[in-house]
């Protein structure tokens, strides 16, 4: 008798995880804490319904981080799934509450339904260097709104000198905090061989700084190796979303942004630096403006093609090469006959 799959879906919040899990005719939906005793009560639980087991929870960031890792060690097959396509595949079932409990069933009925795609976890420092890189930008966001506050507060002559040398002194102690974090990203890189590699290759690219090579890779170092280039394009959300219907609705193609923000967000400044001081990737820009494009439409076809620049690079260990972003069209050479 061939051995019952025991498919299980989990919505994942800070304190606590929803479960919905169904074994054929067996099922079984419960509430567990989002701890390392709540994790190994799940496990022993869902052992009881069968020995061969795939869970499912949706990329929350750090909150189901510890699960995913605690199911993976336990031999649990885990597939961590992007939200937007949870949230589409609710609206096929015409799912309209949103609940814990109705998220869970949604992702249990993917399972059931769909292809599974398990997922492996990176090495530590990847992950480490990631959770570091964020950090370091929401930092920055509150830099930002620091100085905004201080420009706010230096444009009224009534404003108190503390006020003003208190917005002075947050912003002093975030960018030590910057720096700080900065620095330790560094000596996480520099403690892994692969990163050490990668982020060369990087610093060594047009477009790159310090600053941007620790983002980018910080993103792209906890990807599953056999990923395509095309896979880190929809990875990112740089992938064209095309809307027509019929003959009467054609809308202009734009990209999904169904991926993650802090890769796209990281290529920006990269891209337009690129754009700005290599030959091959200003024709490659100028080029999509001479066809129509809008500038913003160009940079976001550079974003693209440098993502797979990058793919290339850490594939084959080899340095950015201009010509093989786009290779100019030289000039044909003037008739000689010609006087």
């Amino acid at each position: 008798m061939a051995k019952q799959r025991v498919e299980v879906g989990v919505d994942v919040s800070a304190a606590t995880l929803t479960i919905s899990a169904a074994a054929g005719t067996k099922t079984w939906r419960g509430e567990v804490a989002n701890d390392a005793d709540g994790h190994r009560s799940l496990i022993r639980r869902l052992r009881r319904m069968g020995k061969q087991i795939v869970a499912a929870l949706e990329a929350t960031g750090n909150y189901g981080l510890d699960l995913a890792m605690a199911l993976h060690r336990a031999g649990i097959a885990v597939m961590v799934m992007n939200p937007r396509a949870v949230s589409q595949f609710a609206k096929a079932l015409l799912q309209r509450s949103k609940t814990d409990r109705a998220d869970a069933d949604v992702i249990l009925a993917y399972v059931q339904r769909m292809e599974f795609e398990p997922w492996t976890p990176p090495p530590a420092a990847a992950f480490e260097l990631r959770t570091l890189s964020r950090h370091i930008h929401a930092l920055k966001a509150m830099l930002v709104e620091e100085k905004n506050r201080r420009h706010a507060a230096e444009a009224v002559g009534s404003t108190p000198a503390v006020v003003l040398n208190d917005l002075k002194g947050s912003i002093a102690l975030l960018q030590q905090r910057i720096k700080r974090l900065e620095d330790e990203c560094l000596v996480v890189i520099a403690q892994n061989e692969t990163l050490q590699k990668w982020f060369s290759l990087l610093i060594g690219s047009v477009g790159f700084g310090v600053t941007s090579a620790i983002k980018v890779l910080g993103e792209l170092a906890v990807l599953p190796p056999d990923m395509t280039a095309r896979h880190w394009t929809a990875h990112a959300g740089l992938d064209p979303r095309r809307f027509s219907s019929g003959s009467s609705v054609e809308k202009p193609d734009r990209i999904s942004k169904a991926g993650n923000r802090y890769l796209r967000g990281a290529l920006y400044l990269p891209a337009l630096t690129a754009a700005r001081c290599n030959a091959n990737v200003n024709a490659f820009y100028e080029k999509l403006l001479t066809r129509g494009k809008k500038p913003i439409q160009a940079q976001v076809a550079i974003m693209r093609k440098l993502l797979h620049s990058i793919h290339a690079m850490f594939r084959t260990d080899t340095i950015f090469d201009g010509t093989k972003f786009y290779r100019i069209e030289q000039a044909a050479p003037p008739n000689a006959d010609a006087a």
